[in-house]
């Protein structure tokens, strides 16, 4: 799958691209037909941890599907937004399947 990752406001190590790409890569296990992914990383100026914002946006047919996760760090950002987006698309797979049969 095709992600393009963006980062806002500060410049990203090809470390965690290679993060982002293996974690979205996974994504194609529950869905075939995902067309490509955007996704944008964040630091915001507050002085609280959770100051990294990760936002997903899954481009499949006639829709996507968006998340967007606020965390200590990019990583965990990234964890928890593909784990949201497995049970999405799950649930979009088992409504395409019942529509069918």
């Amino acid at each position: 799958m095709k992600v393009n990752t963006q980062s806002i406001n500060f410049n990203i190590d090809q470390k965690l691209v290679n993060f982002i790409q293996k974690r979205m890569n996974k994504l194609d296990l529950f869905y075939d037909k995902i067309i490509m992914a955007d996704v944008f990383l964040k630091v915001e100026n507050t002085s609280e941890k959770e100051n990294k914002v990760f936002e997903a946006k899954l481009s499949v047919p006639g829709d996507s599907l968006v998340v967007k996760k606020k965390c200590k760090s990019f990583e965990e950002g990234v964890d928890t937004a593909v784990h949201i987006l497995e049970r999405q698309l799950k649930k979009r797979k088992e409504k395409i399947c019942h529509q069918t049969s």
